[in-house]
């Protein structure tokens, strides 16, 4: 059976055996299951495991035999980097199925789930070209010509992947391929409202050939399974995508043994409008850094400083076109913007709206449910909004804009920087020395200069202050899963 029939016949399997536990699939020890619902019409789309911190113990205990016994490692490095090619070639096989299916669990627009699909298969391409170029160094010793030194490359052990539910397939495959390119075992935690097209990807791995433990996945709750994998005395790395809040708690987990931690959390960009931006290039940049996904994005441009000069005609020209966006289901033909995630989403983004208003923000647009089934919401412009005000402090993840003039560029500046958070930034302007200067004063990890959001897998990704630690893609992202020996050895 070929991928694709595998993905027709079993994507949305309701057996609840959607634990992969050393090359075999089961069901969970207590046999419990959680349902897998969509976002846009609410229908059960299928069921997954509700693993425990027995099953943690089981699938971290075949990847520590699984690196230990090196089935991995030891397989040649033009062996390695094709089977993740390999993973590749069957992603962008099945994209149409897999997309289809990160719609129905996730609830993105058709489109852009394929893009993120593709995505996926990417990050494992770029990664297997890695595999026979991780070297360390040579060079001689202080002591004198008899010794000699040199650093090696290892891998960490076994790393814990905790994936997020906005992005959940290419998010999944964005840690999993570096971390095979290092060398090392997982176990894959993927969040619990979208773990079902992840399980492709795992079935997609075995089939490619990755040996038997080096791949695990365990489905559940991150409140049990996640905890359980941050605080295993023998998990070596945690690579975490999601809220600051769960990164604190992450963090206090990891110091039982020291843990190599990587976190990629919350934030609450500002894009700032000079008024000599190009309003047919700033409009839609806006708008789509925003709405992409339903502003469900860490990296979403939620706060926008435009210059008094242009901020009248820039909020109507916004307003008016998030307006327009064709909101629905992600599988109609024509969607643009799809539902949020879930009732506590929605209802958590609603409460914001409403603080926003109450706080002294204008609701130029939006801010009520679209529809009268699904989790939708309408496309949301808050102008004006105080600078104190909950929405402008408090990252919201649904499509919610604010808004906000400015007369002196020092105080955009100021303002964009008086966060907790660091992970984005961006700027529209005609002017090189003005792009590169808020480029440069901006403390963020990311940066963007007349557009949003554009990425590439050589370019690390990353932010500064309570948007996490460490860097993911790239070659930072490779060596995130690597250990760095030195060794010395004495000649004569």
């Amino acid at each position: 059976m070929n991928v694709q029939e595998r993905l027709e016949q079993s994507a949305f399997s309701s057996d609840g055996a959607t634990l992969l536990i050393d090359g075999e699939w089961r069901r969970a020890r207590s046999g419990e299951t959680l349902d897998s619902l969509n976002p846009a019409t609410l229908e059960i789309v299928g069921e997954v495991a509700a693993g425990n911190a027995e099953d943690v113990d089981d699938a971290v205990r075949a990847a520590r035999v699984a690196f230990d016994e090196r089935r991995w490692t030891k397989l040649p490095p033009p062996l390695r980097a094709k089977i993740l090619h390999a993973i590749a070639d069957r992603i962008e096989a099945a994209v149409d199925e897999l997309a289809v299916n990160e719609v129905r669990e996730n609830g993105m627009p058709l489109p852009m789930a394929r893009g993120t699909i593709l995505g996926g298969a990417q990050a494992f391409r770029y990664f297997a070209g890695w595999i026979g170029k991780i070297h360390g160094q040579t060079g001689e010793v202080s002591h004198g010509e008899q010794f000699f030194g040199y650093t090696t490359k290892e891998p960490i052990g076994v790393a814990a992947l905790i994936v997020p539910w906005n992005g959940p397939f290419m998010m999944a495959c964005h840690k999993v391929a570096p971390a095979l390119a290092a060398g090392c075992t997982v176990v894959l935690k993927p969040a619990e409202d979208t773990s079902l097209n992840t399980l492709n990807l795992a079935r997609i791995t075995l089939e490619a050939g990755v040996p038997p433990g080096v791949l695990n996945v365990v489905t559940g709750l991150g409140s049990v399974v996640g905890a359980a994998l941050v605080e295993h005395p023998d998990v070596d790395k945690v690579s975490f995508t999601g809220s600051t809040p769960v990164g604190r708690q992450i963090v206090r987990a990891a110091a039982g043994n020291f843990k190599r931690v990587t976190l990629e959390l919350g934030g609450k960009s500002p894009v700032i409008v000079l008024d000599d931006a190009d309003l047919a290039m700033t409009v839609p940049g806006v708008l789509n850094g925003i709405m992409a996904n339903a502003g469900q994005a860490c990296v979403a441009g939620s706060r926008l400083y435009a210059q008094r000069g242009i901020y009248d005609k820039l909020i109507q020209a916004v307003s008016d076109a998030a307006a327009k966006l064709i909101v629905g289901n992600g599988l109609h033909e024509g969607t643009q913007m799809g539902p949020v995630i879930s009732q506590k989403q929605f209802d958590r983004i609603m409460g914001y709206v409403e603080s926003g208003v109450s706080e002294g923000a204008e609701l130029v647009t939006g801010g009520k449910r679209h529809g009268d089934a699904g989790f939708f919401i309408e496309p949301t412009i808050l102008s004006r909004a105080p600078a104190d005000a909950t929405v402008v402090r408090e990252e919201i993840f649904g499509p919610v804009l604010s808004a906000m003039p400015f007369d002196d560029l020092e105080w955009a500046i100021q303002q964009a920087n008086n966060s907790r958070y660091g992970l984005a930034g961006g700027v529209y302007t005609s002017s090189l020395e003005k792009a590169h200067t808020v480029a440069r004063a901006v403390k963020a990890g990311n940066f963007w200069i007349n557009c949003h959001s554009v990425q590439d897998f050589w370019l690390p990704f990353g932010g500064y202050k309570e948007s996490g630690w460490g860097r993911e893609r790239g070659e930072m992202g490779l060596e995130a899963f690597l250990e760095t020996k030195s060794v010395v050895a004495r000649l004569y």
